[in-house]
């Protein structure tokens, strides 16, 4: 089973991806920097499960 997250925050990630693909990467810490440079999200929870989201992206596109 796999984790369920709510539309928004994938919707946000994927819209992320999309505009700024080479500024993330595998790495959880540096994506959540990235996240709150790049959106206005103000919730350290919400941005945390956004990073974290982009960060499952990234590492299953390399395998």
């Amino acid at each position: 089973m796999g984790n369920i997250r709510p539309t928004y925050i994938k919707r946000v990630a994927i819209d992320l991806i999309k505009k700024y693909d080479e500024k993330f990467t595998g790495d959880f810490q540096h994506n959540k920097k990235m996240v709150a440079e790049l959106t206005d999200v103000e919730s350290v929870t919400m941005r945390n499960r956004i990073a974290g989201y982009i960060t499952r992206h990234k590492k299953k596109q390399v395998t």
